[in-house]
């Protein structure tokens, strides 16, 4: 099977290519300085002037230059050994092959033209005059360095050059990088050129380190394929890998592929789909995709419609998965000629044949869907359901999925909730992080009607988790400075067991209701908060008197201090955390409002369990708000006030 395979494939004989010398194109010559002038023949007769320059250097003299081109390079004097090596050549002389490498890559290395071109000029004087001189790796560095700089042109004179000097080198050290050059370019088509020269010389000499990889060879198919769309110059690169003995693998297959879907092939498509499994491709996934690119650049709608459903039709189709370049590929196509309808009934055939195991984002309707937001057309990709729905299809949750994270992301939130409506009613059951993304824009855009119904929508989807969604929902509304809507939702949701709802979140509520100074609000949820049986804690105490102490309620703040003193006695600290925080902030209500008799009970229970008492804040507060009360006028009226008033100056240290 193999062998037959390799006789479909690889049919056409190697041709022999002219070995007629190069000429050195003008268009580098600005390139080149005076000592470097490359002639267009080498037999032209060397000028009388040039003569005279080439004199012999004595010992003395080039051991001289040498040491300054050495020490340059050290200094990286630039230009000093720029010099030096001018010096050297123009006199018949090169320097040693370490320090001729070192001055080349140096060059190539500084990242400005002047000193590029100085390597490039440099290079191609060596190739002619002195080849042995040339590391490969300082081939490699330069052609790298002329990558950097985006300079094609002199990258392709430099590989052509050693071509024509009989400089035969790696292909691994340069052909990869000119591959990279001529993609960054977009100019595959130059490269297939200097691959065929290459292929010639590496089979007329036998050089099997000249021989290009699969990848090299890939590109030159690429460039006859997707650039010059050129049947016969891409089957004569079919026979060049099997005369330099190039397996072809899967990338192969898929150029070709396109190539004859494009010019409308059929037989050599089935020939193909024969010789990828004699050559062991299995994974068919570049090669319909190429097909599609192929079918949809020729205009063949019918045709893309047929490969997605023989691929649909394979027995291995878990294993592909259309790109989302194709998917766009083919939405720009049927857009085009405005047939949407034709897309809508493409996704129905798909889901017939898909089943409902596939994977949301590996299916047809996924990926057209998907490529129309990607394409920034969400509202056509709205269209193809609607179509769907009038053609009276099931529409698939891959379908609506792509829309969705669209409205998402476009802060359409009302739209997205409406579309979430209509999944629930067909049956159909959306994931959690869809719903957890959709509630988080609704709450960055302040949708908080949105957030409610999708929030109510996954409770009645049974949706077993609803942690992590739930605390989303409550941090939006208290960074948006909405209690009364948290206070609502967390009496909605209370009961539901697959909520932790927990003393934080209604110390949430009321934190945010008394510093808007809404205290009966405050003091509702506090209530509302005790019949359910939630334990308040510290934190619960601290806003309430806070709130109360600027709303100057000095009675409510007594009548809390009432129940957590009841608590401590009867449970100790037990629920309560009774701290320095919380011994201040009623200290400093009881002193405002005046309740001595609570002052000192708070003082005692503070001194019982060792908690530090700063008096002078509520010596202050007292010198505000009571700096004219006389123990002689409480005497008259209320003996245990006075009393109380008294024991509070003698601790404050009043009564001096």
């Amino acid at each position: 099977m193999l062998k037959e395979a390799k006789k479909i494939v690889f049919f056409l004989p190697y041709r022999a290519f002219s070995s007629t010398p190069e000429k050195i194109p003008t268009l580098y010559s600005f390139l080149q300085p005076t000592v470097f002038a490359l002639t267009k023949n080498r037999a032209e007769p060397i000028s009388e002037p040039t003569q005279k320059l080439r004199t012999c250097l004595s010992p003395e003299q080039l051991s001289a230059l040498e040491s300054t081109l050495h020490k340059s390079l050290l200094s990286s004097n630039t230009d000093e050994a720029w010099r030096s090596f001018k010096a050297l050549t123009s006199h018949q002389a090169f320097p040693p092959k370490p320090l001729t490498n070192s001055l080349l890559t140096h060059l190539s290395s500084l990242g400005d033209t002047l000193n590029l071109k100085r390597a490039f000029a440099s290079l191609l004087f060596l190739m002619e005059k002195n080849p042995l001189l040339l590391h490969h790796h300082t081939l490699h560095h330069i052609l790298h360095s002329m990558r950097a700089a985006n300079t094609a042109a002199p990258a392709f004179a430099l590989v052509r050059s050693m071509f024509r000097n009989r400089l035969f080198v790696p292909f691994a050290v340069w052909g990869p990088v000119l591959v990279q050059i001529s993609r960054d370019n977009g100019n595959l088509a130059a490269f297939l050129r200097v691959f065929e020269e290459n292929c010639r010389l590496a089979l007329e000499e036998r050089l099997e380190f000249m021989k290009p990889d699969v990848a090299a060879c890939n590109a030159a198919l690429e460039g006859c394929c997707c650039e010059l769309e050129s049947v016969s110059g891409a089957e004569r690169v079919v026979g060049i890998m099997s005369n330099v003995g190039v397996k072809p693998d899967e990338s192969s297959f898929g150029f070709l592929g396109y190539l004859y879907a494009l010019k409308g092939l059929p037989e050599k498509i089935s020939e193909l789909e024969v010789l990828m499994g004699g050559f062991g491709c299995l994974n068919k996934k570049a090669f319909y995709s190429n097909l599609i690119s192929g079918y949809v650049k020729s205009g063949d709608l019918a045709s893309v419609e047929s490969t997605i459903v023989r691929c649909l039709n394979n027995a291995s189709r878990k294993d592909w998965g259309f790109g989302v370049e194709t998917f766009c590929e083919v939405v720009k196509a049927y857009f085009e000629k405005g047939n949407i309808k034709a897309l809508a009934n493409l996704i129905i055939e798909a889901q017939k044949l898909e089943g409902s195991d596939i994977l949301v984002d590996k299916s047809i309707g996924y990926g057209i869907v998907n490529a129309c937001v990607s394409l920034g057309v969400s509202d056509k990709a709205h269209s193809i359901l609607d179509e769907m729905n009038a053609l009276g299809a099931s529409v698939g949750l891959g379908v609506y999925v792509p829309i969705l994270k669209a409205y998402c992301k476009e802060n359409r939130t009302a739209e997205a909730t409406q579309l979430v409506m209509e999944i629930s009613n067909s049956g159909l059951q959306l994931d959690v992080e869809i719903y957890d993304a959709l509630i988080e824009a609704s709450m960055c855009s302040q949708d908080f009607q949105s957030a409610f119904s999708l929030f109510r929508d996954m409770r009645e989807a049974r949706i077993p988790d609803l942690k992590a969604t739930y605390l989303t929902m409550m941090t939006g509304l208290m960074e948006n400075h909405r209690p009364e809507l948290m206070a609502a939702f967390l009496d909605e949701v209370v009961e539901d067991p697959r909520i932790e709802v927990g003393t934080h979140d209604w110390n949430s509520i009321i934190h945010a209701f008394c510093k808007a100074g809404r205290i009966e609000d405050a003091r509702r949820t506090f209530r509302r908060m005790v019949f359910l049986q939630f334990e308040p804690n510290d934190q619960t105490y601290l806003s309430m008197i806070n709130g109360y102490v600027v709303a100057e309620k000095y009675f409510l703040v007594l009548m809390l201090w009432n129940e957590v003193k009841r608590k401590l006695s009867l449970d100790g600290q037990k629920g309560i955390k009774f701290d320095h925080n919380l011994v201040d902030a009623f200290l400093y209500a009881m002193v405002k409002g005046g309740f001595f008799d609570a002052v000192m009970q708070i003082v005692e229970k503070a001194k019982e369990m060792k908690i530090f008492v700063d008096k002078w804040r509520y010596k202050q507060a007292f010198m505000e708000t009571h700096k004219k009360l006389k123990v002689a006028r409480l005497r008259k009226r209320n003996f245990r006030k006075m009393e109380a008033l008294i024991a509070f100056k003698n601790w404050a240290g009043l009564n001096g």
